[in-house]
């Protein structure tokens, strides 16, 4: 948000066909896309769920502002409030409150341990017959597998978007060059060699933790 102090401007893309797959449901995740699908139908998703839709939309796969899917929020849930669901998209796209851009969530990997039989999944009716064990990723489904559950992938349903390692790994590059221009950031290694981010004045460690102890279940990207 330019003007914003509290605000990293981060250089975020602008790709209006990327942002309406996301807000439709239709990025060929369908972990990600189920959620959508119930924020439209119902209006309310819960609290995990918006993180992981809010990491696919920033930082972790499309790299588009948080200001378009607060946008998005705001029209469609029932329980939006202003400054709530900006706070939230900020410290979810690590644009304030929050700095370890580096834990990203997988829209793969965090539906299945959150979902493992894809009962969740089941608000998209396309894949209401795919087996368990694609129902995480269909793309990987035989053909005559697809076939045989009417959801042929790339027809009736889409093919993922992006490529999730590729597109999170190129996305962490980015943010760690938008921190590393930060007067307030210091790159530190740790005992193992590993980069790591910390905040000179440990202002936001709170913030930090409590999202830690909310998420301590989720998969970083890989």
């Amino acid at each position: 948000m330019v003007g914003n102090p509290i605000c990293v401007q981060i250089p975020w893309d602008k790709n209006a066909e990327a942002l309406a797959k996301w807000a439709n449901g239709q990025t060929g995740f369908p972990w990600i896309d189920a959620i959508m699908t119930q924020l439209r139908q119902e209006g309310w998703i819960h609290h995990l769920a918006r993180h992981a839709v809010a990491c696919f939309l920033t930082r972790g796969d499309l790299f588009i502002s948080w200001e378009e899917g607060m946008k998005v929020f705001e029209e469609l849930l029932l329980d939006a409030d202003w400054s709530v669901n900006a706070g939230m998209w900020m410290w979810l796209s690590c644009s304030s409150f929050f700095q370890q851009f580096f834990h990203c969530y997988c829209p793969v990997k965090f539906g299945r341990k959150a979902d493992p039989n894809g009962d969740y999944i089941r608000y998209l009716p396309v894949l209401k017959n795919m087996p368990v064990e694609y129902i995480h990723e269909p793309w990987l489904a035989p053909e005559n597998v697809q076939r045989a559950t009417k959801c042929v992938i790339g027809k009736d349903y889409p093919l993922p978007m992006v490529n999730h390692a590729t597109a999170s790994r190129i996305n962490l590059q980015r943010m760690k060059q938008v921190y590393q221009q930060l007067a307030n950031y210091k790159l530190v290694e740790d005992s193992k060699g590993n980069e790591n981010y910390k905040d000179c004045y440990q202002q936001r460690r709170r913030s930090t933790n409590i999202l830690q102890n909310s998420t301590a279940g989720n998969h970083p990207a890989s």
